[in-house]
C-alpha cells in the first residue's frame, strides 16, 4: 500500500481496538480512492483499477449515509476532516 493504514486508523478509531467502525472505514477508502485518482493521471488506460474505484466511491458513499443517518454530528465532523462534500 502506497500510504500508512496504520496512522490512518490511528487518528480516527473510537477506542484502543476499534479498526472497522464506519469512521475509519470511511477514512481508509478515501485514502485509497485520493491514491488511486492520483494514480489515474499517469495511468489513464488502467480500466481494471478504475472498476475497483467506482466501488470504493460507492462503498463510502454508503457508509457516508449510514453514519449522516446515525450520528450527524460525527459525519459532519468526519467530512470536514477529510475535506469531502466541497
Amino acid at each position: 500500500m502506497p500510504f500508512e493504514k496504520a496512522s490512518t486508523i490511528q487518528k480516527y478509531k473510537a477506542h484502543a481496538s476499534d479498526t472497522g467502525s464506519a469512521k475509519v472505514q470511511v477514512a481508509l477508502l478515501t485514502e485509497r480512492i485520493n491514491y488511486l485518482t492520483d494514480h489515474f493521471r499517469t495511468h489513464q488506460k488502467d480500466h481494471h483499477s478504475r472498476q475497483g474505484l467506482l466501488k470504493m466511491v460507492g462503498k463510502r458513499r454508503r457508509l457516508l449515509e449510514y453514519m449522516k443517518r446515525t450520528d450527524l454530528e460525527t459525519y459532519r465532523q468526519l467530512i470536514q476532516d477529510l475535506g469531502l462534500r466541497h
